[in-house]
């Protein structure tokens, strides 16, 4: 497999490529969300590198996303599957070490609205997701998607 050439590829070509451009993806809208403000804190950075980690981004590739001069869009989805499964990814990566910090609620917070999901709906799914993803579903949402 060859290098990734930034100068010859289009943001839109990291979305349309295969699973590792996919993640580089997912890691660049992160950093775009985290530097909203303008300005990535401490606690943020600590949050984007452990996510590179957990996306497997090396350290050129880590690199290359924080220029301030670099912006990744996330990548909205019109079809609730496709925005679902965006989330969901996200969600498989953050629970790889089988936590979650407050950083990362945030930054999944901004995630699940810049896909789509009103705020109200984005809480809602958050909430329901840790709850599954932890293992602190109650027996009704168990029996539903057992019966799924």
């Amino acid at each position: 497999m060859h290098p990734i050439k930034y100068e010859d590829m289009s943001v839109r070509d990291l979305y349309n490529s295969d699973s590792s451009n996919n993640k580089l993806a997912h890691f660049g809208s992160l950093a775009s969300l985290a530097a909203v403000d303008g300005v990535i804190d401490e606690s943020e950075m600590s949050v984007l590198k452990q996510f590179a980690h957990k996306l497997q981004i090396t350290d050129e590739e880590f690199k290359e996303v924080m220029k301030a001069e670099n912006k990744y869009p996330i990548d909205h989805q019109v079809s609730y599957e496709k925005r679902l499964e965006r989330f969901f990814d996200l969600m498989k990566v953050i629970f790889a070490d089988n936590e979650v910090s407050d950083n990362e609620m945030v930054l999944l917070k901004r995630y699940a609205i810049g896909l789509g999901f009103p705020t109200e709906e984005a809480d809602n799914l958050i909430e329901k997701s840790v709850a599954i993803f932890t293992g602190k579903i109650d027996f009704d949402d168990f029996k539903y998607l057992v019966k799924k």
